[in-house]
C-alpha cells in the first residue's frame, strides 16, 4: 500500500512513481494552482487550460488518491460496496435493494458516504477492492455472498482495508460477521410443507457455491434424513428467473414428480407460477373442449411454492405466495453499524447471528391439492 501524500498525488502505473500535480504543471509550463483549479473544475481557469491539464493528468497516469483533503484528516469518510453479480442481478434483487438503503441510512447518520461498485464477477471485484486500497478511495468495506474458499476476507487483511461480511461466518476469522440463520429459515418451510403433507420437494437454488445457498441445502438434507419425504431435489439456476422456469416444467414431466418448490428469489417464484398457471389454463381449455374439465382445476392443480424472499410481487400474485420475510433495510442497518464500530477501533465480536426470519403463509401452501395426496 502506498503512502498517504498529498491530496491530488497518486501512483502512476506507467512511471512506476508518484505523478504530483507538479509534474502536470511542469509538463505543460503553468503554475500548480492552476493545475489544481483545473484539476477540481474551479473558476480562475479557462477551459482550454482545463481540458489540457486533465488531457496530461491522463497521459501521465495521474489519478486522485481520496484521503483527507479536510482539515488535514485521513479519512475518506466513504465505504466501499462492490458485489459480484450477473448482469440485471442487481436491479432485479428487491433484497439487495432494501440491503443497500438500510447501509446507506445507517451511514448517512454519521456523515459516511457509500461507493456502490457493482461488479461482473468475483475477479472484477478483486480488482477493485486493490484499487480502493491503493487509491486510499474508501476507510473500510462491506464484503457480501460469501462461497466456497473465497478469497476476498484475507485479502481486506493484505491490503489493510478494514471490512465486516453479511452473512457467513468467515471461517478464517479474517473479518466479523452478521448473518442470518438460514438453516433454521429452511427448516420451518419444510416443516410447513411436511404438515401440508407434502412428501416430496424441490429446492431452485442460486449458486451452489455461496454460503448460504450450501446451509439452506444441507439444512434441507438433514430434514430429508428424517424420512419425512419421498424425495428431494436441488437444482441451480445462476439466479436467472427463465432458468428456474424451465427447470420447474422438466420436474414436472418426472413420475413422480414434486409436490412443493421452493424458489431462491421472489422474481423466480413469481416466474414459474405464471408459467404453471398459464399450462394449466391451456390444459383445462383443451379438456373443457373434449370430455369436459378434470379435476379441480386452477389453481388447485397447482404445486406448492415458496419463496425465499418477499416482496409485493409475492403479496399481488394468484395465488399469493407464501415467502420467507427478511427485514433487508434493517439487515443493512445493522451490517454499517457494526462496520462504524470497526472504524472508530471499537472491539468486535467476530460472528452474530440475528434476524431469524419468519414465513408469511399465503394462498399458494394453504391448500393440500388432490395430486399430493
Amino acid at each position: 500500500m502506498s503512502r498517504p501524500g498529498k491530496a491530488g498525488q497518486s501512483d502512476s502505473p506507467s512511471r512506476g512513481q508518484r505523478v504530483s500535480l507538479k509534474d502536470i504543471a511542469d509538463e505543460l509550463g503553468i503554475s500548480q494552482t492552476a493545475v489544481s483549479f483545473a484539476i477540481n473544475d474551479r473558476p480562475g481557469v479557462s477551459a482550454e487550460t482545463k481540458r489540457r491539464v486533465k488531457e496530461t493528468a491522463a497521459k501521465l497516469g495521474w489519478s486522485p488518491v481520496y484521503a483527507a483533503q479536510a482539515l488535514g484528516s485521513s479519512k475518506t469518510m466513504t465505504v466501499g460496496f462492490a458485489p459480484a453479480r450477473a448482469r440485471n442481478g442487481i436491479q432485479n434483487d428487491n433484497f439487495m435493494m432494501q440491503f443497500m438503503a438500510g447501509i446507506h441510512q445507517s451511514l448517512s447518520r454519521k456523515g459516511y458516504g457509500l461507493l456502490f461498485r457493482p461488479c461482473g464477477s468475483d475477479k472484477e471485484a478483486i480488482a477493485v477492492y486493490r484499487d480502493w486500497a491503493r487509491r486510499k478511495r474508501v476507510d473500510g468495506v462491506i464484503l457480501a455472498d460469501l462461497y466456497a474458499d473465497d478469497p476476498r476476507p484475507s485479502l481486506m487483511t493484505e491490503l489493510g482495508l478494514p471490512a465486516v461480511l453479511a452473512g457467513g461466518p468467515d471461517p478464517s476469522n479474517h473479518v466479523p460477521s452478521l448473518s442470518i440463520d438460514d438453516s433454521a429459515t429452511m427448516r420451518t418451510i419444510l416443516e410447513h410443507l411436511s404438515l401440508l403433507g407434502h412428501k416430496r420437494i424441490a429446492y431452485l437454488s442460486g449458486d451452489g457455491s455461496l454460503d448460504y445457498s450450501r446451509t439452506r441445502v444441507a439444512a434441507l438434507q438433514e430434514f430429508g434424513k428424517r424420512g419425512d419425504f419421498e424425495r428431494i431435489w436441488v437444482e441451480y439456476t445462476g439466479f436467472d428467473s427463465a432458468t428456474g422456469v424451465e427447470l420447474t416444467q422438466k420436474l414436472l414431466t418426472e413420475r413422480r414428480p414434486p409436490t412443493a418448490f421452493i424458489y431462491e428469489t421472489d422474481t423466480m417464484a413469481a416466474a414459474s407460477l405464471r408459467a404453471l398457471s398459464e399450462l394449466l389454463l391451456f390444459s383445462e381449455s383443451v379438456a373443457a373442449g373434449a370430455d369436459g374439465p378434470k379435476g379441480r382445476g386452477f389453481p388447485y392443480d397447482l404445486p406448492a411454492i415458496v419463496s425465499f424472499e418477499d416482496s409485493i410481487m409475492c403479496e399481488t400474485a394468484f395465488p399469493s405466495i407464501t415467502a420467507v420475510h427478511r427485514d433487508a433495510s434493517l439487515y443493512g442497518t445493522k451490517v454499517a453499524n457494526l462496520l462504524l464500530k470497526v472504524l472508530a477501533g471499537e472491539s468486535v465480536a467476530g460472528n452474530r447471528r440475528i434476524l431469524t426470519p419468519r414465513l408469511i403463509v399465503r394462498e399458494s401452501t394453504r391448500t393440500v391439492f388432490p395430486r399430493q395426496r
